[in-house]
């Protein structure tokens, strides 16, 4: 077969700065499927993307032709509206787990494909596979099935949505070319229009834990995925949310699933209940449910029967203990005072270390790793006050773990404030 198009003379149309056709793109993406573009022509096409950027139609058609290299999933049978979030990662962000079920509570169906963690941010599959029985995979009638019947689904993502993503990603993590916001928002936007919900949220972290550290970048991004969303027609708005000090008190598999069904039993920290609720209401809205009261079905047990359900549906025991580490370290306080910072990304590395997280796809994961906090910024904490607990079952990842905590805690003098830092720092709609 002859090629419309020849892959050098579509990297140079980028390289020097112009604007690809509708015609490249969807020519490029397909090609590189099909493995006509070889990897080195890409990986130059994505650096001259990073270094000269696309224009809004130009994202969306790249984020269409990813979409076309696979399948796609309809979820118009279910005798309900669909809503999903995506978070772009942060540490300790358990948000998935009780959102979920929340949502669902008032007939919203919330299909909630998930993935892995990788580096120091965790994956909801891994904190999931930590309840016992608990399984990801399921396939597209069983999955069809749970959402008619419990209303949520949170499991694997099958390999069949925007398969030219999952060549893309492995191409750009080693080609220095992740942080280039169109291919950010492609890769992303491309598996959530695929997933074929109605309505989406996106929570777009922002700070040292967070993959967009600065907020100018994260508005960037969020404005971008919101676009793409508008353009394919999909209901969506993003929030902003900070993740300079990390979301609840633990960041590790187990310890968060733990957090979260108290959340779901009315209690929690307040920062994990607060971005759970404001989700909660932006994924109704955009169903087309507005004005319920969130806060009510958390306290009143209707989320938990949910989650029990939900649990339950994909072979899970929500009565069965969770797992926990065979050994803790504690990490106390240098000093008395205000503790200040606490560094997110710190604590996300030190619960990797630990053996929450893994540095590639194949590695296995502790459920019961991780760190647990007892103190966040504004809190008045002793010197020798216990600060952080470590949690590992191996204990020879102590030291690297404790290292890694090096400077993540600043405490100043009594009656020193820490900086105000609201949890939602903004919103972003669709046109």
């Amino acid at each position: 077969m002859t090629e419309p198009f020849d892959a050098v003379e579509v990297i140079v149309t980028k390289r020097d700065g112009g604007r690809l056709s509708d015609a490249q793109i969807d020519w490029v993406i397909d090609a590189y499927t099909r493995g006509v573009v070889a990897e080195e022509q890409m990986a130059a096409l994505n650096m001259a993307i990073l270094l000269n950027g696309m224009d809004r139609a130009e994202i969306s058609r790249w984020t269409a032709a990813m979409i076309a290299s696979g399948e796609r999933m309809d979820f118009s049978a279910l005798t309900r509206p669909t809503a999903d979030k995506h978070s772009t990662g942060g540490v300790g962000d358990k948000i998935t787990l009780p959102l979920a079920p929340l949502v669902a509570v008032f007939d919203v169906a919330v299909p909630q494909l998930s993935g892995r963690g990788l580096g120091h941010t965790g994956g909801t599959l891994d904190k999931l596979e930590s309840i016992a029985g608990w399984r990801a995979a399921l396939s597209n009638a069983e999955m069809m099935r749970q959402l008619e019947d419990v209303g949520a689904v949170i499991c694997q993502a099958g390999s069949g949505l925007a398969p030219a993503d999952r060549k893309l990603y492995a191409l750009r993590d080693v080609t220095g070319t992740v942080e280039a916001i169109p291919l950010i928002a492609s890769s992303i936007m491309s598996k959530k229009i695929a997933e074929g919900t109605g309505a989406l949220v996106l929570d777009v972290k922002v700070g040292s834990g967070a993959f967009m550290k600065d907020l100018d970048r994260a508005r960037e991004l969020a404005r971008t995925m919101v676009d793409l969303g508008t353009d394919a027609g999909v209901r969506t708005t993003a929030l902003i949310t900070d993740m300079s000090t990390p979301l609840g008190l633990t960041a590790g598999n187990a310890l968060e699933v733990r957090e979260s069904v108290e959340v779901l039993a009315g209690g929690g920290p307040p920062d994990v209940v607060e971005l759970t609720v404001a989700l909660a209401r932006e994924m109704l809205a955009s169903a087309g449910k507005d004005g319920e009261d969130v806060e009510a079905a958390l306290a009143d047990g209707r989320a938990m029967d949910v989650w029990r359900r939900m649990i339950r549906a994909q072979d899970g025991d929500p009565d069965a203990p969770l797992p926990v580490a065979k050994e803790t370290e504690q990490v106390l306080a240098p000093a008395d005072g205000v503790l200040l910072e606490l560094d997110a990304y710190a604590v996300g590395v030190a619960a990797w270390r630990l053996g929450a997280g893994r540095a590639r796809r194949e590695d296995p994961v502790q459920a019961g790793a991780g760190v647990e906090l007892h103190a966040k910024p504004g809190a008045l904490v002793r010197a020798g006050e216990v600060l952080m607990t470590l949690h590992t079952d191996t204990p020879g990842r102590f030291a690297r773990a404790r290292e890694a905590l090096e400077g993540a805690v600043v405490i100043g003098p009594e009656g020193s404030r820490p900086p105000e830092r609201p949890l939602v720092i903004d919103r972003v709609a669709g046109d």
